[in-house]
């Protein structure tokens, strides 16, 4: 929940930052986006431990998850309209895709700074001051973009709008009566925003715990699975990018969004059975039936400190386990695997420790595998290429995406009509989808179910996108 704080300020911060990008101009606003972030997350390492100051410790931490959501908010938009607006016509996506490819890069950078934590600090030493460090770097990040950003100029086309007086009196306003900026602002959140962020959740952090939990792999094996394919992954934006110059921006969003909503299953139904063939044969070959009364799941318990039902908790322990399961009518809380009943111990429902060992033993006869999976038992190839595959869906979805929203908006108020769209879409269509996915899981028993959603944002956004993206060649700013 502390998480996700950040994501539902997303917005916010777009609104914020997207009226100072478009009234007091690019630069100065992104060097204020990137410093609040910075501090921000510094914050985060300098925070003293419940110990020492109580509940003020964790308010201080949703303080500054919320100034990082707002910061957030004003950095995609100032960077990429920076970019898109230096750039010649003709190489637009391709110097844009770099931003996009410095997503992915942000993501690999975090795996090698965990990597490197876990070598160099011991494991209590990195629970008592040792997580601490990985924010405190975010220091000299800070230092090395402001040095950076300091040196840059400010936009020609802003200059040239400021220099003839322009620029909007009010851009949040104006973005949402501009003639023709109502359907572009829909497009751009459901057309573009709500299919990238979904297929980049799915194919980077549904993949991440997906193979940790469900998969039970080792978290290792995990890390440098991801790392290794995050570092090509971030080479395919470039390719789209570039592509799009020639193609135009809309080409490969459709063909991202169609080619996911055929292959989103197979890849991760292929992923299952490559990280734990033997989960995944168990699971195909033994179904599990589970019935009793008010047998379903609560998502929400533990943030509401709420009780599961017993047979929520038999559900929940299953969910976790990566073993799928269906319902069916009961009076008392019963378990069958196969078709064979399976003995429930009542301290169970007392004792989440031993429901789990329990569960893990009863179904292990069964040749349910529940182990660490370590990398000699993983096709670590095999999820490599899987993982690749779901970053070219990602490549395509949003390789393009900086040019083409950068395209779609006229100057005037470019910073708030791109930064909005993007934010909700990436705040909550892509902020929230653990949260939903993890609902739909515990709804169904199916633990590829949360998918679905995925799917269906994907499925939306591909009419919607197919109904309103332009399509021509890259527009030339200096006409503006």
């Amino acid at each position: 929940s502390t998480f996700a704080v950040g994501f539902a300020f997303r917005p916010l911060g777009a609104v914020l930052f997207g009226f100072l990008g478009d009234r007091l101009g690019r630069k100065y606003t992104f060097l204020v986006t990137v410093t609040l972030m910075g501090i921000a997350t510094a914050g985060v390492g300098l925070i003293p431990t419940v110990d020492t100051i109580g509940m003020a410790a964790p308010i201080i931490v949703i303080l500054l998850r919320v100034l990082q959501g707002l910061a957030l908010g004003g950095e995609y938009g100032g960077a990429a309209i920076y970019v898109a607006e230096h750039a010649p016509p003709e190489k637009r996506g391709f110097y844009t895709s770099f931003i996009q490819a410095s997503v992915a890069g942000g993501f690999v950078l975090s795996i090698i700074v965990v990597l490197a934590c876990r070598a160099l600090i011991p494991t209590e030493a990195f629970e008592a001051w040792g997580w601490r460090v990985p924010f405190l770097l975010s220091i000299l990040l800070l230092v090395i973009s402001l040095w950076m950003r300091l040196k840059l100029s400010e936009s020609p086309v802003f200059q040239a709008m400021k220099a003839a007086g322009e620029t909007s009196g009010n851009p949040f306003v104006e973005s949402l009566t501009y003639p023709g900026n109502p359907k572009r602002l829909f497009v751009a959140l459901f057309g573009i925003t709500g299919i990238l962020t979904t297929v980049w959740y799915t194919g980077f952090f549904s993949a991440m715990s997906f193979l940790r939990g469900p998969m039970h792999v080792d978290d290792l094996t995990v890390e440098l699975i991801l790392l290794v394919s995050g570092l090509i992954v971030m080479t395919f934006y470039v390719v789209v990018g570039k592509w799009s110059d020639r193609v135009g921006r809309k080409l490969p969003i459709i063909i991202g969004a169609a080619a996911t909503l055929a292959l989103l299953f197979p890849l991760f139904w292929m992923m299952g059975s490559l990280a734990n063939p033997a989960l995944a044969e168990a699971a195909e070959r033994t179904p599990i039936v589970v019935s009793g009364p008010r047998c379903e799941t609560d998502p929400f318990a533990e943030l509401f400190q709420r009780d599961q039902t017993d047979c929520g908790k038999v559900l929940e322990t299953l969910t976790a386990s990566g073993v799928p399961y269906k319902l069916t009518p009961g009076d008392t809380v019963r378990l069958t695997a196969g078709g064979k009943p399976v003995a429930i111990d009542p301290a169970w429902f007392t004792d989440g420790a031993a429901r789990k060992a329990g569960l893990h033993a009863a179904l292990g006869q069964f040749g349910f595998d529940f182990a660490k999976q370590q990398p000699s038992s993983v096709n670590i190839i095999g999820i490599v290429g899987v993982l690749l595959a779901l970053g070219v869906l990602s490549a395509l979805t949003y390789g393009s995406v900086a040019a083409l929203l950068s395209e779609m908006f006229p100057p005037r108020i470019r910073y708030s009509s791109m930064s909005i769209p993007y934010h909700i879409g990436a705040g909550y269509l892509g902020g929230f989808l653990p949260l939903i996915a993890g609902v739909i899981v515990a709804r169904t028993g199916d633990i590829y179910a949360g998918l679905w959603y995925t799917w269906a944002v994907v499925a939306f956004g591909l009419i919607v996108a197919w109904w309103g993206i332009p399509n021509g060649p890259p527009k030339d700013f200096s006409d503006e």
